[in-house]
C-alpha cells in the first residue's frame, strides 16, 4: 500500500469507486419514491430531477476541488471545520450522521414495504 505525507492509504480502484456511487445512488428511495413522484408531478418530473441532479453535480464537484488541494483524513466536515469555523464542522457531522440514521429507518421501512407486496 502507498502512502502520501499524510498518512493517506490510497488503496481503492476506479472500479471500487464507480461501484460504490452506483450503489449507493440506485437504492430502495428510487424505486418507491419515484412512482408517487410521477403519479403527483408527471412528466416534468424529469425536469426537477436534472435540476436536483445539477446541484448534487455543483456540490460535489466542488467538494471533489476541496478534496484535491487539501486531502484530509476525515469528512467532508473537516473542511467544514477548517474553512468555516468548529461550530459549522460539528454541526455537519452530527447532521451527516442523523442522515445516516433516516436513510437506514427508511431503508428498513422500504424493504417491509416490499416484502409485504411480495408475499
Amino acid at each position: 500500500m502507498e502512502k502520501n505525507e499524510e498518512g493517506l492509504k490510497r488503496h481503492l480502484k476506479v472500479r471500487h469507486i464507480r461501484l460504490m456511487a452506483l450503489g449507493s445512488t440506485i437504492g430502495v428511495g428510487l424505486f418507491l419514491g419515484s412512482a408517487t413522484a410521477i403519479q403527483i408531478a408527471g412528466p416534468s418530473i424529469l425536469l426537477a430531477y436534472f435540476l436536483a441532479g445539477m446541484v448534487a453535480f455543483v456540490v460535489l464537484r466542488t467538494l471533489g476541488e476541496m478534496a484535491v488541494h487539501e486531502p484530509v483524513t476525515g469528512s467532508f466536515a473537516t473542511y467544514a471545520n477548517t474553512y468555516v469555523n468548529p461550530l459549522a464542522g460539528y454541526m455537519v457531522g452530527w447532521g451527516y450522521w442523523t442522515y445516516w440514521v433516516v436513510v437506514a429507518i427508511a431503508e428498513v421501512t422500504a424493504v417491509g414495504i416490499y416484502m409485504g407486496i411480495w408475499f
